[in-house]
């Protein structure tokens, strides 16, 4: 087995123990199940002699250093499913496939760029958030993200809704409800002192608050 596969074996099933983590799955034998790995038990010794995993009463619980390095591929996987899909708008079969691919290659220093690109997006296409990166705490756009804020966006243009950030499920359902959904194609009419959008035929006034967690992605009317 060559240098390569044993580095991304490992590396998948870090990044499996912190999705395992996610949904609060963290027993030992959860991992055995999951994992895709024709030796599981065999990988599991090498992560606990690796120093990147501890196991105490059958809960696999990853250490700093396994932690920072599972942190740093799930977020390189999901901004890269979020790049695929937000930009070159490829199928979600192709998006996973070759963002589990990036995971492996890409530097700290493109990672940022891509997040910077993007507009430091707070989850993946599939709702699972992206670990923050230093970029993030600064905010600093060094770049015009092709995904921006509803309140950031050109009044006169037209884009499409790529994502929606809120932790009133109520909020979702009313936006929802006015069509304004994930896909959904706006244009953006008036900024202030409230925003205001069209929707099909529809006008719509949304608060500045609301605006901030609306994230768009330009289109061509």
């Amino acid at each position: 087995m060559s240098e390569i596969t044993d580095k991304e074996r490992i590396e998948e099933a870090l990044e499996l123990i912190w999705v395992l983590n996610e949904e609060e799955r963290t027993e030992c034998d959860r991992f055995m199940k999951s994992s895709d790995d024709a030796d599981n038990a065999q990988l599991m010794e090498v992560l606990i002699r690796e120093g990147l995993v501890t196991v105490t009463e059958n809960v696999v619980t990853l250490t700093e250093k396994g932690h920072g390095m599972a942190r740093g591929l799930v977020r390189r996987q999901r901004l890269a499913e979020r790049l695929f899909t937000d930009v070159f708008e490829l199928s979600d079969d192709k998006v996973l496939d070759d963002a589990c691919r990036m995971e492996h290659i890409l530097s700290e220093e493109l990672t940022e760029s891509v997040c910077t690109f993007l507009g430091h997006p707070p989850t993946c296409p599939h709702g699972k958030p992206i670990p923050r990166g230093e970029c993030c705490k600064k905010f600093r756009v060094d770049v015009a993200p092709v995904v921006t804020r509803l309140s950031d966006f050109e009044v006169g243009a037209t884009g499409r809704i790529t994502f929606i950030v809120s932790t009133d499920p109520s909020r979702i359902n009313r936006l929802n409800a006015l069509g304004i959904a994930a896909g959904s194609v706006i244009r953006h009419l008036q900024k202030t002192p409230s925003c205001i959008i069209q929707i099909d035929e529809t006008t719509v006034a949304i608060d500045p608050e609301i605006a901030k967690v609306i994230y768009l992605k330009k289109v061509t009317p």
